[in-house]
């Protein structure tokens, strides 16, 4: 089990007094909180910047990816390098705690060591400390933070909004929050965050006459510098989520308006432009290299804990381009130091949350446990115990997933299963009891339900085509959705680096080769499709029976493809 935060700085006090460490980076137990966290202060303008929190509300475990592939232009480069690669880019040490904090390398044993990441409370310790290091700070929300737990869902997004505001937030653009609907999105903006919090979109506008729906920007003043956040939300919100639940809205990348902003946002003064994007990171490297007059773009969607930007050069200069993870794991901070309405210098830092090494602010653990405290019969439920670790990150499979579809099989009497590729979800260690909380943590939104069909094998075919062609589309503006299905019952091959329609082969089922013209019964959930409304039970229902059942866990065995063209890949470690 994980220590709390007092144990944890006892144990490693008495570790550095009899010269030991448990790790290289952490052998004093408050020096080691001030190397990650007292920043020193710089310049005149402060970003903080989180994204991809999830309605994760309390300090969690998360595993990072350990496939994350890139191809053609994306090949070796940031975000696309996990484990070892990532280390030697970025500088750091093996088994040191900057390792844990944006890896997946030796996740059971580092978790254990250093505990739980994130959670309001801790994360709002940080913000102040942030804010009071550089008076006038802004903190920024990448969106995707209304969405992602049973409370979110079952208090529609309130518990979050109210978390959000007592946050300190001032700025958010949206993806996951649309999927609450119109009404409630505009309630929130024009009720609960009025005057408070601004959510900003260049890019979202009315279906019929493209008048904009959200504020495409706004202008701060910091330390008598005027700042422009231009806001970009999720492009492809009504293709990978329902459209009945924005039909008078409409999205894109629309490069072209955001040039236009930021000239607007220019000439009305700004001397600085930063664009809060969840458009994911390879879109905003390209986005940066083709709009002039972008300081940093502040990235989510595909929860890249990049710990230090990429500069772009375009041609009105350079863009840095940074991506905060997900989960509320770690806090983004961007200094501008600006000299006669210049930028002169800059610093930016990735700071991890670590729970035990920053005390929970009391008013947000009160805001916290009140919120959750109808609903603790339900969270608390404990399901089954897990003997192996579970995570969800990652291209083509997680544990958890797996978890789903085998479920989805058993329960439906299925041959086949899908899951949707959802970057979003927590970790469990090995020997934790899965509680119906975890469940929600995976399977929470707002059109759960689960489908059976009849699909023939040339259909099935087709979905893994599409679905693999929004991932690895050599132009990032195509990238449409999350990662890879997941799958349960079928074994494939798949080749990133064909041609889209030729990238799936070789699809199995016990053993023989799927037939185009056979029927396969299928399962699985979360349909977009306005017609599947009720379909069937909710997600998380269906797995918590399957799991009571289950009882114990066993480690998980995943389900992936066989890769053809990523040998040697630095964004695969398998």
């Amino acid at each position: 089990m994980s220590m709390n935060r007092r144990e944890f700085l006892q144990v490693l006090a008495v570790a550095a007094a009899g010269g030991m460490s448990l790790h290289s980076e952490l052998a004093l137990a408050e020096k080691g909180a001030g190397k990650l966290y007292d920043l020193p202060k710089f310049g005149n303008v402060s970003l903080l910047h989180i994204t991809d929190c999830h309605a994760q509300l309390n300090p969690i475990y998360f595993r990072e990816p350990s496939v994350n592939l890139g191809f053609g232009e994306q090949f070796g480069k940031v975000p696309h390098l996990v484990g070892d690669k990532l280390l030697k880019h970025f500088g750091f040490k093996p088994n040191s705690i900057e390792a844990h904090a944006y890896t997946y390398l030796n996740f059971e044993k580092a978790a254990e060591t250093y505990g739980r990441v994130g959670g309001f409370a801790h994360l709002v310790t940080l913000v102040k400390r942030m804010k009071a290091r550089n008076p006038g700070a802004l903190l920024l929300d990448g969106g995707d933070t209304w969405q992602g737990s049973g409370t979110a869902l079952w208090t529609n997004a309130q518990d979050m909004v109210d978390a959000c505001k007592a946050l300190g937030v001032n700025v958010m653009t949206l993806h996951w929050e649309a999927t609450y609907g119109e009404a409630r999105v505009k309630e929130i903006e024009e009720k609960d965050f009025a005057g408070v919090v601004d959510i900003v979109a260049q890019n979202v506008k009315t279906a019929d006459f493209g008048d904009p729906v959200f504020k495409p920007y706004v202008i701060k003043n910091m330390n008598g510098v005027p700042v422009a956040i231009v806001g970009q939300a999720f492009p492809y919100t009504p293709i990978a989520n329902p459209r009945w639940q924005v039909p008078n809205w409409s999205y894109g990348i629309q490069e072209e308006n955001m040039q236009a902003v930021v000239d607007e946002a220019r000439a009305k003064g700004a001397q600085v432009v930063v664009v809060l994007s969840h458009n994911g990171m390879d879109v905003d490297l390209k986005m940066a290299s083709r709009v002039r007059g972008i300081d940093a773009i502040m990235g989510g969607h595909t929860h890249d804990g990049m710990p230090a930007p990429v500069i772009v050069k375009n041609a009105g200069g350079q863009t840095l381009v940074t991506n905060a993870g997900s989960n509320g794991k770690y806090l983004g901070v961007l200094d501008f130091d600006v000299k006669n309405g210049k930028i002169a210098g800059y610093r930016y830092k990735l700071l991890p949350v670590f729970a035990n090494l920053l005390p929970a602010d009391p008013a947000m653990q009160a805001l916290i446990d009140k919120v959750r405290a109808p609903y603790l019969g339900k969270l608390n439920e404990q399901l089954a115990i897990s003997e192996g670790t579970l995570y969800r990150r990652g291209n083509f499979n997680g544990t958890f997933d797996q978890v789903i579809v085998d479920a989805l099989i058993k329960e439906k009497d299925a041959e086949i299963a899908f899951s949707p590729g959802f970057r979003w979800g927590t970790s469990l260690l090995p020997g934790q009891p899965i509680l119906m909380e975890h469940v929600l943590d995976q399977t929470a939104i707002t059109y759960p339900w689960t489908t059976v069909s009849n699909m023939s094998g040339e259909m099935i075919k087709t979905v893994l085509e599409d679905v693999c062609d929004n991932l690895f589309n050599p132009d990032p503006y195509y990238q449409q959705g999350g990662d890879m299905v997941r799958v349960g019952g079928l074994q494939y091959t798949c080749d990133p680096t064909a041609k889209a329609g030729q990238r799936i082969s070789n699809m199995m089922l016990r053993g023989q080769l799927i037939d185009p013209a056979k029927t396969y019964k299928v399962a699985g959930w979360a349909p977009v499709s306005e017609e599947a409304k009720d379909a069937g039970e909710p997600i998380w229902e269906l797995v918590a029976r399957y799991l009571r059942d289950v009882k114990t866990l066993k480690p998980v065995q995943l389900n992936m493809p066989k890769l053809k063209g990523a040998d040697g890949n630095p964004g695969i470690a398998l």
